[in-house]
């Protein structure tokens, strides 16, 4: 009786230069803090080609917020390399993975040339590859950006609109400090390829406001940088759908993504020492489709018009402005018992039997009150308008498309113990943190953002809060996507 073995892992790695060098300009919101003709350091695509037998993967990393839909990488860019990666290479459509860091760095124009030609560059330096994977830890560079409030709802931390009051916050949702590392060293130990997952938005930018790949284009420089020469880092965004930078509303220094990132490529160093490189890893990829629910909006349209009318309405006559509320606001903090003179004067009143300074302040103390309640109701509306264009938006994309469900591409991929699947939305962290506790492999990651773009996909339990934040406004699913998917995404995790 004879024992077939599977042939030696081959792979072969690249990257290419994407950063966008002309002066051009773009309309889109999510440059709007971006001088795309102020480069801070480079935006790269990345590929790592994976063969053993007549197995091929090609995994590839693209600094940018997607690879449609949103930013200004085209809708037809998967399908365009797809198409010539098989007339080039004869690379089968279904084993190219595309995972994009979801920075918002502005790149070139000829982004599809680019990205065959890393996949190129890495066919043509394919060697035998031994394979570690394990895991990291990095806890210090994000939360999350979710907060639940007294009145039940959610509201999330962005740039686009105020926090709450902090009377109103009850708590913080969970992040994923898990650092998921795959390392391909040579046959003589020499380091090849590093991938790493991890759930962060890649957000923060640069003090100079220009183009950036951001903390996740800074955490794999320090890797390279570390390791050995010609050594690539391939960063893999996990479910960062509610997870933001840390500190990403302060506004006591200027945002700077280059701390953050050094902090997590020095977390992947520090695991990648304990990882050892083994032979004999199987490559397994499986490519797979599912049909997900598409959202009906037009009920939670018309609450969230009617949530609108309400705070407007409830806007108060008040007869201060700022220039008249900044000084009162000083004075009756800083003598709160006796703000409009000093003490004696309301002891002298007292005891004539006047109120003249008393009733006074309580007239601006009232009028204050409603002053700061309808600055809290304007930051209430700026956040309502902007979850009702949204929502008005997606509704008008699932009208378009006329069709109840939404077809995605799923990916599984196994490299040895290192276990990963694919999705095309913004996951929030819980989702991968589910898959991860039900998935038969120890070393199973998740990567969003992938193979597609289809906005934010939230768990059913934070749809319940549409209107309320950004991500279940941004959304074009029904609730029960997430059990459709978690547990497609479990029976193909079975399968590697």
């Amino acid at each position: 009786m004879t024992t077939s073995t599977a042939a030696p892992l081959q792979a072969g790695v690249a990257k290419v230069d994407i950063t966008r060098t002309d002066s051009t300009t773009t309309t889109d919101p999510l440059y709007a803090n971006i001088d795309a003709a102020t480069i801070n350091d480079r935006l790269y695509v990345k590929a790592l080609v994976l063969k053993q037998d007549d197995t091929t993967a090609v995994l590839i990393t693209v600094d940018a917020v997607a690879i449609a839909e949103i930013g200004t990488i085209r809708d037809d860019y998967l399908a365009n390399v797809r198409t010539q990666l098989h007339a080039n290479l004869q690379i089968e459509a279904s084993s190219v993975l595309i995972n994009a860091s979801h920075c918002h760095g502005v790149v070139c124009s000829d982004i599809v040339e680019r990205t065959v030609e890393a996949v190129k560059k890495a066919s043509q330096n394919m060697v035998p590859v031994k394979i570690g994977a394990g895991t990291g830890h990095e806890d210090r560079i994000m939360e999350n950006r979710r907060l639940p409030l007294k009145n039940g709802g959610e509201a999330d931390v962005r740039h686009a609109y105020s926090m709450p009051p902090d009377d109103e916050v009850t708590g913080v949702g969970p992040v994923d400090p898990e650092i998921g590392i795959l390392k391909l060293e040579r046959e003589n130990g020499q380091t090849f390829a590093i991938v790493y997952n991890f759930a962060c938005h890649p957000i923060q930018g640069v003090p100079s406001g220009g183009n950036t790949a951001d903390l996740s284009g800074f955490a794999s420089k320090v890797i390279e940088d570390c390791s050995d020469e010609g050594t690539v880092a391939l960063f893999l965004q996990g479910c960062a759908g509610d997870i933001n930078p840390v500190r990403y509303k302060d506004v006591d220094q200027p945002r700077d993504a280059e701390p953050l990132g050094n902090l997590l490529g020095l977390s992947t160093l520090r695991a990648l020492r304990d990882i050892p490189g083994k032979e004999g890893a199987t490559l397994k990829i499986i490519n797979e489709s599912l049909a997900l629910p598409r959202a009906d909006l037009k009920q939670s349209i018309v609450e969230l018009q009617e949530k609108q009318q309400q705070l407007l309405e409830s806007l108060k006559g008040t007869t201060l402005n700022l220039k008249t509320f900044l000084p009162l606001m000083v004075k009756y903090h800083l003598a709160p018992e006796s703000p409009s003179y000093y003490s004696h004067r309301y002891m002298h009143e007292e005891k004539t039997g006047r109120n003249h300074l008393a009733k006074f302040d309580a007239d601006n103390r009232h009028n204050m009150n409603q002053y700061i309640e309808n600055i809290h109701t304007m930051e209430k509306i700026t956040r309502v308008q902007e979850n009702l264009r949204l929502l008005q938006m997606h509704q008008a994309q699932n009208d378009a498309a006329g069709e109840d469900t939404l077809e995605v591409e799923l990916l599984g991929l196994r490299i040895g113990d290192f276990v990963l699947t694919t999705f095309p939305g913004e996951l929030s962290v819980q989702t991968g943190l589910n898959l991860k506790q039900a998935s038969p492999h120890p070393l199973t990651f998740v990567a969003g953002v992938t193979n597609g773009y289809i906005y934010y996909t939230p768990t059913a339990k934070q749809l319940e809060n549409r209107g309320g934040a950004q991500e279940d406004s941004d959304c074009l699913l029904a609730p029960e996507w997430q059990e459709l998917y978690e547990n497609k995404a479990v029976e193909i995790l079975q399968k590697l």
